[in-house]
């Protein structure tokens, strides 16, 4: 049985939880001598040392598959166990908390850092991810390659927390809410980048009547946004052309599309932010305002994705062009500018295959001549 001092994201009662399997006591406990401070661009703590200070937080007593569990999702962060003494109702007994690994990179601390909003900012996207993690330990992922991924996991967590805050406005239709699936079976065949769910299920239907079992499989990826860049001046746009492995695969003779810029919309990111970091890294453009075209499920039937495209002003030179992308994640990005009436060519015959470009150019084409007027 080992006693673990905890200290940060893990005093959130669900996501204990959801890591350790189990429901775990948590006794409160101090560490002296220390605190606990935000990190720089971070939503997690870290412990400093600070003389005469004292760390809040609780001691928990867990072993075998609870423990295990627990050490892997801390692993995924470079977090081990290291000895340390706290004071529990008064009296000073040995414990262990995790700490970053010795050898890695160290992280600044800026600031204070509150629990209370750590959970209410990022409780529930954390939980929902971290369920993901054990599911990919369960599967024989390491904790490196799981850490390495992490950031994608959690932004499936935050599309997942988006969708069930939106509402649709139901204008049309019965709508029915989610409580009308059951949820009969749930497998996860594939777990890595991207996610594959398999699921058998029924419904209620529009009859009243409950349907037979259905067996269905689903895509899951982070939500993502895109941009169509547009420079009313010179009325023209700019798109970027990359290797795409769905046209690939799908046996298109050519695979390279043209499109908006797009990016997936990290965790705890806004979807403009997404918008205007994603135009920097794939053209190297700093954009105006931006304009809504649509929030929309690009594949409903199989694929659990959001889009959110937007159109948005740009001083658009000649000379803006040329390749971007992060080589690290193998992006070779080269952009075109296309004046008005070729970009409107490229619509009606069909050289415009990507449906955020679609949808944003035949928005563009409604709303040219305001955006002109107002440039």
């Amino acid at each position: 049985m080992a006693a673990i001092f905890l200290f940060g994201t893990l005093l959130h009662a669900p996501l204990l939880r959801a890591v350790a399997g189990e429901d775990l006591a948590m006794v409160p406990a101090v560490l002296p001598d220390a605190a606990v401070a935000g990190v720089q661009g971070a939503p997690y703590p870290v412990l400093v040392a600070q003389k005469g200070g004292r760390a809040d937080g609780a001691l928990i007593e867990v072993a075998g598959e609870a423990l295990a569990r627990l050490d892997f999702y801390e692993a995924c962060f470079g977090y081990r166990r290291e000895a340390v003494g706290v004071v529990v109702g008064g009296a000073m007994r040995q414990a262990e908390v995790w700490r970053p690994d010795p050898g890695a990179a160290g992280v600044a601390a800026h600031g204070s850092w509150s629990l209370v909003d750590w959970a209410r900012d990022w409780g529930d996207l954390a939980v929902i991810a971290a369920a993901e993690v054990m599911r990919q330990r369960a599967g024989g992922a390491g904790a490196a390659e799981v850490g390495a991924r992490y950031w994608m996991i959690a932004a499936r967590a935050q599309a997942e927390v988006s969708a069930g805050a939106w509402r649709r406005p139901a204008l049309v239709g019965q709508s029915p809410a989610r409580d009308k699936v059951e949820v009969i079976e749930r497998h996860h065949p594939y777990s890595g980048f991207h996610t594959v769910e398999e699921l058998v299920l029924r419904h209620r239907q529009f009859d009243g009547a409950l349907s037979d079992p259905q067996r269905r499989s689903v895509f899951r990826a982070a939500d993502a946004v895109t941009v169509l860049p547009y420079d009313p001046v010179r009325d023209r746009i700019l798109v970027i052309e990359q290797l795409r492995m769905g046209p690939f695969v799908h046996g298109d003779a050519h695979p390279w599309l043209l499109e908006p810029v797009a990016g997936m919309i990290d965790a705890g990111e806004t979807p403009e932010t997404a918008a205007r970091r994603e135009t920097v890294e794939e053209a190297g453009l700093e954009l105006g305002a931006l304009h809504l075209v649509a929030r929309y499920y690009p594949s409903p039937g199989g694929l659990a994705q959001v889009l959110i495209s937007y159109v948005a002003l740009a001083d658009l030179p000649d000379g803006v062009t040329g390749t971007g992308g992060h080589i690290s994640e193998g992006e070779d990005i080269l952009s075109h500018l296309v004046d008005w009436e070729t970009a409107r060519a490229m619509l009606e015959r069909g050289d415009m295959a990507n449906a955020p470009l679609v949808l944003s150019m035949q928005w563009l084409m409604l709303n040219r001549d305001r955006l002109r007027a107002g440039a």
